[in-house]
């Protein structure tokens, strides 16, 4: 079968494709003889898995073993690297190796390059709340997959429901689909989507867009609604940083003079072109001054919290202070 290398933050959708490889590798009568999960305490575990995948599988099906959480691309010695070069070539084609990691391999190792060549590579990171276009084909995707049909502005309003959740998305689509087993053969509207999915209320993208508005109330309620879904504070000021960064390179492009939306959409990392419209009028009452001295604030704000301060108050603090700034030139124009 080969060597697969799966790695990533994104544990639900890894445990969803590590699910998905047993099924295909394993015959269910002889699971108990052909599977084998190897656990990194074990000091010897990686030459246990290079072993125990030369051992051709017993009856029917495959056999697929599982170095878990593995550090052969994080550090790897000449010796583990040349036994897993040996492996490979000697891999019996009824066997499948998974090295799992949720670290980043170090694309620097020979062990990572040897893998990248040698191995099927998958990537389960979580898609950073901002993207809004990969979270959108990501909601197409699992729809597809457990089988629920969605209207379009379902499918958007799912997207921005449930953010880069994959354990949230997959478990919304599968209350979605007992209920459309009820109903008529047409997608789901966005407004059946509404009456079901939980989580709909606050997003941090929609906490972003208060913030940028200098709606202090406003950004404090859906805080609270956010910390209450127990939502961690270092995601908050993720998704709020990567928002910020893409308002700021929008109005640094366009105070530059610069008119074509394509080159505007390449600097600020946005997918879709068309979204550079909106992102303009976002930020159109506000001074470029403005918007870079919010990214200090959030900096600060993630190295606190990353420093062991206490996470709500820390967050209220910074967010009224960020509102205060942007909202600083609608109350001078206003007087």
């Amino acid at each position: 079968m080969g060597i697969y290398l799966y790695w990533g933050e994104d544990d639900f959708a890894m445990a969803r494709a590590i699910g998905a490889l047993r099924e295909q590798v394993l015959d269910p009568a002889w699971a108990a003889f052909n599977f084998e999960k190897i656990s990194p305490e074990d000091p010897d575990a990686i030459m246990r898995g290079f072993d125990g995948a030369m051992t051709p599988p017993f009856g029917a099906g495959g056999r697929l073993v599982w170095l878990v959480n593995t550090t052969i691309c994080q550090h790897c010695s000449a010796e583990v690297l040349a036994e897993l070069e040996r492996t490979s070539k000697a891999l019996p084609e009824s066997t499948t190796l998974l090295l799992t990691t949720s670290k980043k391999p170090d694309s620097r190792l020979k062990s990572t390059k040897f893998l990248k060549k040698a191995a099927e590579v998958k990537e389960f990171s979580p898609i950073p709340p901002w993207r809004h276009e990969e979270l959108v084909s990501r909601v197409r995707e699992a729809a597809d997959e457990v089988r629920v049909s969605l209207a379009p502005a379902a499918v958007e309003l799912l997207a921005t429901s449930v953010g880069n959740d994959t354990r949230s998305l997959f478990g919304e689509l599968e209350k979605l689909r007992l209920y459309a087993a009820g109903t008529s053969n047409k997608p789901l509207s966005d407004r059946q989507v509404r009456a079901l999915v939980t989580s709909s209320a606050a997003n941090s993208l929609e906490l972003a867009s208060a913030i940028l508005q200098g709606n202090t109330a406003l950004a404090l309620g859906l805080l609270a609604d956010l910390t209450d879904r127990n939502e961690p504070g270092l995601k908050i000021v993720a998704t709020l940083t990567g928002q910020f960064r893409t308002w700021l390179w929008v109005k640094l492009m366009v105070e530059s003079g610069e008119r074509d939306i394509k080159a505007i959409a390449l600097a600020a990392d946005v997918g879709n072109p068309k979204r550079i419209y909106f992102l303009r009028k976002d930020v159109e009452h506000l001074s470029l001054e403005q918007l870079l001295q919010t990214l200090p604030i959030l900096l600060d704000l993630e190295v606190s919290l990353k420093r062991g301060s206490q996470e709500l108050s820390t967050l209220q603090t910074k967010i009224i202070e960020v509102c205060y700034l942007l909202g600083s030139r609608r109350r001078i124009s206003s007087r």
